[in-house]
């Protein structure tokens, strides 16, 4: 109750309305501004300052006291003047696996002829970490800022809402402002920590052996008794380091083996997340070794491939498995 009436507060106070799309400008509407506690003692001490000279009638201590009126209404307005009219971008967001941090770039553009100091921005909400970035951003120029949400789960992960603020010049007050962006990150799988060896032996007793032709090179496969050594693929061989494995050359027009990596040929006992966390090892494994694999899960399915492309597919495909694209 309390979380519900603190975020209909929030919305309606700080004209929080979702995310926004494209480039966003602070205008004057956006930016709040109260007095920090430093702030609030200094109030004090004028109101103290005030008092004593109209007591006492002293021309010195009115002097002082409207001095130090005038600086603190300065500070008031070089502290908004220092975050109103910035414009906001969002930029890149790459996937990462999840359970590790997720970044997201942004890009904050001073189009006015002073620099602005001192600005700190952060994530905000429950349970995100506390943790804000400074940033000083010259005349006529830009800034770059990556934060970092953690990544819990598989799937898209949207950008938390962003707080802007700065107490720049004095400390005397503090401007603040919120920036939600329509900005989100593909959060891959996590890896199975101990994953069984790839689906290497079970591809070929299931395709059986043949004499492969030699029309043109397709790729390379688990090596087979018989094999010439002319046909070992010893640039793969080299990646796979001292665990014994041996893998062949293979030519279209010969023996059709590959490897299949298939939500369905997993045991039954798996739950889906083990069964996507399993086959996201086996992706990432068959890449670093150089050996084209098929893929197969659900409506998406993959013929035998090896490369970037093919990867990056068959990595969202795990990403996004039971959830709207």
């Amino acid at each position: 109750m309390t979380q519900t009436l603190r975020g209909a507060t929030d919305r309606w106070l700080f004209r929080l309305h979702g995310a926004e799309r494209g480039e966003v400008v602070l205008n004057q509407r956006r930016v709040f501004i109260l007095p920090t506690k430093p702030g609030l003692a200094f109030a004090a001490l004028l109101m103290l300052l005030f008092v004593g000279s109209l007591n006492y009638n002293l021309a010195m201590g009115y002097g002082l006291t409207f001095l130090l009126l005038s600086c603190a209404l300065i500070a008031m307005h070089l502290s908004f003047r220092n975050l109103a009219y910035l414009h906001l971008n969002p930029g890149r967001a790459s996937p990462v696996f999840a359970g590790e941090e997720a970044q997201f770039e942004l890009h904050l553009s001073n189009r006015r002829p002073y620099w602005r100091h001192a600005i700190w921005i952060g994530f905000t909400g429950d349970g995100l970490p506390a943790r804000e970035q400074p940033c000083d951003i010259p005349a006529r120029g830009d800034c770059v800022i990556a934060l970092q949400a953690p990544a819990t789960h598989r799937g898209w992960l949207a950008a938390p809402r962003i707080r802007l603020h700065t107490s720049f010049p004095l400390g005397l007050l503090r401007a603040w402002s919120y920036w939600q962006p329509e900005q989100k990150v593909l959060v891959y799988p996590r890896p199975e920590d101990h994953a069984p060896p790839l689906p290497i032996a079970e591809a070929l007793m299931n395709e059986g052996h043949g004499i492969g032709g030699e029309d043109d090179f397709a790729g390379v496969r688990a090596y087979q008794t018989g094999d010439s050594m002319k046909r070992l693929a010893w640039r793969q061989i080299a990646r796979l380091g001292n665990d014994g494995t041996l893998v062949s050359k293979h030519f279209e027009g010969g023996a059709a083996s590959e490897m299949r990596i298939d939500f369905a040929a997993l045991p039954a006992a798996m739950d889906t997340e083990a069964r996507l966390s399993r086959m996201t090892r086996w992706v990432l494994e068959a890449e670093a070794r150089g050996m084209p694999y098929a893929f197969r899960l659900g409506s998406a399915s993959h013929p035998s491939a090896l490369g970037g492309a093919h990867r990056e597919s068959c990595l969202r495909a795990l990403a996004l498995y039971g959830q709207e694209a």
